[in-house]
């Protein structure tokens, strides 16, 4: 059985250097023989999320659709100020509309971790701030998180990382991801 990874990140920069970093982590649970569907930058421009508003816009009712489906996730965020951005942020509250689920949240699901600053505390704030959020939608950190710092490490469109090192922490991420959800569903 193929398992489904949706990855959430980025910024409203095509192509910034979080979604580069979450194509990496994707890549890795697709090599793990996932398969892997990607909601970033536009696709993340919602309305605030308001738990009294029936009606959802298309991208939000996409989002939360991709995240009913999912056998694991991987999110990633820009830290802004030391936490996780608001666009990110925002899209993860929409995931208030699984709460009635069978699976409600992001219960019993592995999510993997990143965060992107340029600078180490940032990224590392932001890393522990996106681990609570996952803890409390009931979801399963993965053991590896990664902080990325920006100023040290960039992204190129191809898909490639100056430092091999991250690149490889990236992928692994996807693959734990990956390798948990098939574990879990078999």
């Amino acid at each position: 059985m193929t398992v489904t990874v949706v990855g959430i990140g980025g910024s409203l920069r095509p192509n910034s250097q979080s979604e580069r970093a979450l194509r990496i982590a994707l890549a890795g649970a697709a090599d793990a023989g996932a398969k892997t569907v990607e909601v970033v930058g536009p696709d993340l421009v919602l309305p605030f999320y308001d738990p009294a508003v029936a009606d959802r816009p298309d991208n939000a009712r996409v989002l939360v659709e991709a995240l009913r489906a999912a056998d694991g996730v991987v999110l990633v965020s820009p830290g802004y100020h030391g936490t996780v951005s608001g666009l990110v942020k925002n899209a993860l509250d929409y995931i208030e509309d699984l709460r009635g689920d069978d699976r409600p949240y992001l219960d019993g699901r592995a999510v993997g971790c990143v965060a992107t600053a340029m600078g180490w505390q940032a990224s590392v704030t932001t890393l522990t701030a996106l681990r609570s959020i996952v803890h409390s939608l009931r979801g399963w950190p993965t053991p590896l998180g990664v902080a990325v710092n920006s100023h040290d490490v960039e992204f190129d469109l191809e898909g490639g990382c100056s430092d091999p090192v991250v690149a490889d922490r990236l992928r692994t991420v996807g693959r734990q991801v990956a390798e948990f959800a098939a574990a879990r569903s078999a």
